[in-house]
């Protein structure tokens, strides 16, 4: 794998490893601190959509097709990496693997956010999604430390 294919973050969360299961693994959960409104649940086999509710991209569904659940461990799911023009049908095109791992740590969850298959993607979008998705993620491993700390 090249350092371009693959983006892992790392966060310590003082919350214990159900709840942070629960802030990843329930779908309207996950919608809230990810920006997202997914209809369905995370189940291994199943595809769910949900309505982008982050400002500037309200015009945008996600679709997340699930790959693996594992209980209060891991959760891994496919999708479209920065699929952000309305006017392209991304689903011809190869998916990227987003995996949630959790560790218990003294005191604290670790969670590991880690995707993967960027060089698989077409040429003309591998950067832009690499680096859209690297920034992103790093916002969204601050937004679930918020979130799991606030409840």
């Amino acid at each position: 794998m090249s350092d371009t294919d693959r983006i892992e973050k790392t966060v310590v969360l003082r919350a214990s490893q159900a709840r942070v299961w629960r802030a990843i693994s329930d779908a309207a959960e996950f919608g809230t601190w990810f920006g997202v409104a997914l209809e369905g649940t995370f189940c291994a086999g199943t595809t769910i959509r949900g309505r982008i509710t982050t400002a500037g991209y309200e015009h945008l569904t996600m679709d997340v097709m699930v790959e693996r659940v594992e209980p209060e461990r891991y959760l891994a799911f496919r999708w479209h990496p920065y699929a952000v023009d309305p006017g392209i049908d991304y689903t011809a095109q190869p998916t990227t693997l987003v995996e949630f791992t959790i560790d218990d740590t003294s005191g604290a969850t670790v969670l590991t956010i880690t995707e993967s298959g960027f060089d698989r993607l077409p040429p003309e979008r591998r950067d832009e999604a690499f680096r859209s998705n690297d920034g992103g993620w790093t916002i969204q491993a601050g937004n679930i430390e918020r979130h799991v700390a606030a409840s």
